[in-house]
């Protein structure tokens, strides 16, 4: 006979960029709505970042999820009022962003040594100090990995960063590891290659590369959680298991809400006054014939890929709606190709400011998606059954791309030997996507996994579901 599940409080700390924020906060959000009562959440971050989320949906969670802002300290070189990347001017930038954030190690102690009986805190790889809070203040940690199970698999074990790495050339990332048993088209190009080294072994001004926090956080936490499902990446999920050594729990792939729910969201929280344009826009193109532009918060383009992209999208002929995040230290009259916008006119629309890209995939405008593959940003699309135009920028994009390829659920823009790419060569995977006879089993093969995969919340919830049940018996262990 199954006995009722005890209470637990579980405090989450995102790194502050918003591609670990939203996903933080959807699992939280998973966790008080399928505790039944059961489970409180204690999410910390910035004033400022707390005060840019969107309202708690529905507002029965309200109760169960309690927001702890502590304040970001200030260091030299980072611009007093930047809290998240998306407020950086350049990369540059960032390593004074994570200055910063490491130094709330001590108040993020001091802060969980107020709470009320914590039983769990859900880290990022950033923060890898936290395992440390978690040792001293004897309450277990895990890490909650924003990266899709084949780019932590390609990465391998952490031994294998404990190596001096410095020293290899960035070859090593363009062909298939050796601990990845099974077939696989896993490998960096090598202009991805080049960047990617460089992030994992360079130590930045904090002292550390990505490398090291990966293996301090990997090592110090006592499971690991990754936002994944084994339907659809089963076989790189299973393999972390061996490669880490530890306990690697999936949560699902955290979909949106269901569409009756969304649509009841967006009802009672109205799109904002400067996005109406935006929606009037769409409101009249035909069904699931726009293509969706977007590069996220963290790249930035410069403005020679701003004014190539822009030709493409103007070559295909295809209606578009694209996000531009515009580039800092630049002159906007150049931003955009002299008469682009007039060229365009009716048939694209740019937006460059917020937008909730959930409530814009929701609209049976927008048929297809050419982004950066973010992990994020992929489950978005796919939920929606929009088929996936690749453009891989940075991080771990590229290994997402030749993932979807993969799996037949997406074709990639191709690119030159230095990483640049071509109008034609833009316009063309757009079409093949779209509307050509190329990429028909493409989109009927989108659409059947959004179907049984993607927009499935019976299958996801039941990870939340199985998570939550095993809650007792993991923090036991600890």
């Amino acid at each position: 006979m199954e006995t009722k599940e005890k209470h637990f409080h579980i405090v989450l700390f995102p790194w502050l960029a918003f591609g670990h924020i939203i996903p933080f906060l959807e699992l939280s959000k998973s966790l008080a709505s399928k505790g039944n009562g059961d489970i409180q959440i204690s999410f910390i971050s910035t004033p400022s970042i707390i005060k840019r989320l969107s309202p708690i949906y529905p507002p029965s969670l309200k109760s169960l999820i309690n927001f702890l802002s502590i304040d970001l300290p200030s260091v030299d070189n980072l611009p007093a009022g930047c809290e998240a990347t998306i407020d950086l001017k350049d990369e540059e930038q960032t390593q004074y962003l994570k200055i910063a954030y490491d130094l709330l190690q001590a108040p993020v102690e001091i802060l969980l040594k107020n709470q009320i009986k914590l039983d769990l805190i859900i880290c990022d790889v950033i923060n890898c100090w936290m395992p440390e809070i978690g040792a001293k203040l004897h309450i277990p940690t895990a890490l909650f990995s924003v990266s899709y199970a084949p780019s932590l698999a390609f990465f391998g074990p952490p031994s294998e960063f404990k190596e001096s790495n410095s020293s290899r050339s960035p070859e090593y990332l363009t062909s298939l590891p050796e601990w990845i048993p099974f077939p696989s088209s896993l490998a960096y190009r090598y202009h991805e290659a080049v960047s990617m080294n460089e992030i994992l072994n360079t130590k930045d001004a904090t002292g550390l590369s990505a490398s090291d926090r990966l293996v301090k956080v990997i090592e110090g936490c006592n499971f690991v959680l990754l936002k994944s499902c084994t339907e659809f990446d089963g076989e790189y999920f299973n393999l972390l298991k061996d490669l880490y050594q530890k306990p690697v729990i999936s949560v699902g792939l955290l979909p949106p809400p269901a569409q009756d729910s969304l649509v009841k969201s967006i009802f009672k929280y109205p799109r904002k006054s400067s996005n109406s344009e935006m929606f009037n826009w769409l409101d009249k193109q035909q069904p699931r014939s726009v293509v969706y532009v977007s590069f996220g918060s963290e790249y930035k383009m410069s403005i020679d890929e701003i004014h190539e992209l822009a030709f493409g999208l103007e070559t295909s002929k295809l209606p578009f709606l694209w996000v531009l995040r515009k580039p800092g230290g630049i002159d906007e009259s150049n931003l955009l190709p002299s008469g682009f916008e007039d060229r365009i006119r009716g048939r694209g629309f740019m937006c460059f400011g917020w937008i909730s890209q959930v409530e814009v995939l929701a609209h049976t405008a927008i048929g297809g998606s050419l982004c950066h593959c973010g992990s994020s940003s992929i489950s978005e699309n796919l939920f929606f059954g929009h088929s996936q135009i690749l453009m891989p920028m940075i991080v771990d994009q590229g290994i997402n791309a030749r993932f979807l390829v993969e799996k037949g659920l997406g074709f990639e823009v191709e690119r030159n030997e230095d990483g640049s790419f071509t109008r034609d060569a833009v316009a063309n995977a757009m079409r093949i996507v779209m509307v050509e006879p190329e990429g028909q089993q493409l989109r009927q093969k989108t659409t059947e996994m959004s179907q049984s995969i993607f927009s499935n919340h019976d299958l996801h919830g039941g990870y939340i579901n199985k998570f939550i049940s095993s809650l007792g018996q993991l923090l036991s262990k600890e």
